[in-house]
């Protein structure tokens, strides 16, 4: 490992990186502040809100900057930066929390939970938690988010339900948006920035990470589900758990079907600002146009989630000279097990692209680096971009419109470790049972008296139930 000499404004960078990590965990205190304190309520309420918190130091590091560089330097960093994840993340949300593409989804949860032997309300928590989730490998994981948080905060979020459920429902809904767009190689943010350069493709993604990705969706829904069945039936009895908002009128096939290719289309080119940057003018402009077809745009809430995303570029920044060192450092499991805590505390798409700077490294080393970020991109607010998304939804939903990261962290452990044994214990033994070098090399070393004892069993019994048949 290289020695380590950073420079006073790398050192600030982390020190105030920190800070804003310490700072999500607080903004409850904050919140109560603001209730209590009424000569400064406003100020106190801005640093409560966690969409704030990282564009808050952000600036604070922009201005050390000024006073080191200059007006010139600091500009030039923020040049070098790619605020490319915050752009679309506040597009795709605002078209995807709209009503054409909300209806057009809840229609599919719909018929899909008419199709399963489940009560229709613990149907639609299973799928709010699982089919939405791994939709999210083809609409992008922001979407998915927004779409399954808005269909929970309207469903069972608004029943009385116990502040248990939520804090379990919204770690899964975090846990699972996370793997759930391994799927393909274009929908979660980890994944995305490292396709390119190591040649990832969607059947490689789906052969290599997706269908233990799905598995691992379909389990922690399904726990979830048994767990809490007794009380979302109950719940359903009293005041029908995840039924449709009220609407003045349903959106035409034909205005659902245009918003769905416009949302299609900002998909395909996420990569490219310009592009989607006018759909979503046009999306706007038609909005504008048939406000009738239309509930009140998610503007605020994206604008929001976009100046979070937008501070943790910058400040994440300046951690690439601690972050690097220390992946270099790690190898197969204890990459992974690495991987997977440091999600929690910077963005696993930022920790994903560091690991992708490391020159000539294994096979091994790239499974190990994004199957950790993936898994633990549920544990924190801050760990996988969509998740303020699905925070600035739900928050009003709990006591005091904010949500415990204490309290989501530790509700998030059980389905994290779900994912863990998913993308890693089922990576090795999935080699161990396909792999015909694997099961070549077992059968060389096996004794040939063992071996022809292993087998008579099977011949004797292959022979008697050959003599039943006859």
């Amino acid at each position: 490992m290289n020695t380590i000499n950073p420079t006073t404004l790398q050192i600030i960078g982390a020190v105030l990186f920190g800070l804003a990590i310490a700072h999500t965990f607080a903004t409850r205190y904050f919140e109560r502040l603001a209730h209590t304190d009424r000569a400064h309520s406003g100020l106190w309420h801005l640093l409560g809100e966690v969409e704030a918190v990282f564009g808050f130091w952000a600036l604070l590091l922009l201005g050390f900057m000024t006073l080191a560089w200059g007006w010139g330097g600091m500009t030039a960093y923020l040049d070098d930066r790619r605020f490319i994840e915050p752009m679309f993340v506040f597009v795709i949300m605002v078209i995807a929390a709209s009503r054409p593409i909300t209806q057009f989804t809840y229609d599919v949860v719909q018929i899909s939970a008419g199709a399963m032997p489940l009560q229709r309300s613990l149907a639609m928590f299973f799928l709010s938690l699982s089919l939405v989730p791994m939709l999210g490998s083809i609409i992008t994981e922001p979407a998915a988010m927004t779409i399954a948080a808005l269909m929970l905060r309207d469903g069972v979020f608004a029943q009385n339900i116990s502040t248990r459920i939520k804090y379990a429902t919204i770690a899964v809904l975090f846990v699972n948006v996370s793997i759930g767009g391994a799927l393909t190689n274009f929908a979660a943010p980890p994944v995305l920035m490292v396709a390119a350069k190591w040649d990832w493709s969607s059947a490689f993604m789906f052969a290599t990470f997706g269908w233990k990705a799905a598995f691992a969706v379909l389990i922690n829904a399904g726990l979830l589900t048994i767990l809490f069945h007794r009380e979302l039936e109950q719940a359903a009895a009293t005041d029908s758990v995840m039924r449709r908002p009220t609407r003045t009128s349903r959106v035409p096939g034909v205005f659902v079907a245009f918003n769905l290719v416009l949302l299609g289309g900002v998909v395909f080119a996420n990569h490219d600002p310009e592009v989607f940057m006018g759909l979503f003018l046009l999306f706007l402009g038609l909005a504008e146009a048939y406000k009738r077809h239309h509930d009140r745009l998610m503007i605020r809430e994206a604008l929001m989630v976009a100046f979070f995303l937008a501070g943790l570029v910058v400040l994440g920044g300046k951690q690439q000279w601690w972050l690097q060192e220390l992946l270099e450092g790690m190898s197969g499991s204890t990459l992974f097990a690495g991987a997977t805590l440091l999600t929690a505390v910077t963005d696993n798409a930022a920790l994903t692209y560091l690991g992708s700077l490391v020159e000539g490294i294994s096979d091994e080393f790239k499974y190990a680096l994004v199957a950790g970020a993936l898994a633990g991109g549920g544990l924190t607010v801050i760990a996988n971009a969509p998740n303020p998304a699905g925070y600035a939804i739900l928050k009003d939903r709990f006591e005091d419109h904010s949500i415990n990261l204490f309290g989501l962290f530790a509700a998030a452990v059980p389905p994290t470790l779900v994912a863990v044994f998913c993308l890693w214990g089922l990576n090795h033994l999935a080699y161990e049972m396909f792999s015909l070098a694997a099961w070549r090399d077992w059968f060389a070393g096996v004794d040939r008296s063992f071996a022809f004892l292993l087998l008579l069993p099977v011949v004797v019994a292959a022979v008697g139930l050959w003599s039943v048949r006859r």
